[in-house]
């Protein structure tokens, strides 16, 4: 499950001048100060910044931090993660000013199953699943059966296929429901939060 921090700017929020309407927010700067904060410390704790997004939800934003490695997410780890890039976040705005107007929520979590797989590192991860990917101007369905910088090898029709990344579309791993006894008790947590994620 996502781990979350909180700051509250209330208490700041009656020394900030009122935005003129001149005043246009860049989010891709503020994504981009985002992670020249955080990823040096995602780093140090051994994980692989994945991506960085920051959305509007209703009077505050949330920023939401994507971190995996090569042995997986470990949540109390993610836990201490969270807490440090908060106070890193803090540290930064005092020195710095704002990162982003107003109040926003922070949640460092793990992709899920659907993140799309798009560098040689997310075939890695992902040996042994099905997946469906674009090559060309067709789809292919197959297992990954190994996955290197270069490119990965699939388990099409009982068949081993190599392919080149630059040839490959983003990958999407396939649920199978046969195997579902085989998963893990966080991959089953990810894909409820799937599922659920359209009711709020």
């Amino acid at each position: 499950m996502p781990q979350q921090r909180r700051r509250h700017a209330g208490e700041r929020t009656g020394a900030r001048p009122p935005r003129r309407p001149d005043q246009t927010t860049d989010l891709a700067a503020q994504r981009a100060r985002f992670r020249e904060v955080v990823e040096p410390l995602v780093s140090a704790a051994g994980y692989d910044l994945e991506d960085v997004s920051l959305k509007r939800v209703g009077r505050r934003h949330l920023v939401r931090l994507l971190v995996d490695s090569d042995d997986g997410v470990n949540l109390d780890a993610v836990a201490d993660l969270s807490r440090d890039i908060s106070a890193a976040l803090d540290a930064a705005e005092e020195s710095g000013g704002d990162l982003v107007p107003g109040e926003y929520e922070l949640e460092v979590s793990s992709p899920g199953i659907d993140r799309p797989l798009t560098l040689p590192r997310h075939w890695r991860r992902n040996v042994g699943r099905l997946v469906k990917v674009t090559v060309g101007d067709r789809s292919v369905e197959g297992r990954i059966k190994k996955a290197d910088d270069a490119g990965v090898e699939l388990e099409v029709n009982g068949q081993p296929r190599r392919f080149m990344y630059d040839e490959l579309g983003p990958g999407r791993v396939q649920i199978e429901f046969s195997r579902m006894t085989e998963l893990s008790d966080d991959e089953l947590e990810e894909i409820d939060d799937e599922e659920g994620g359209d009711e709020e």
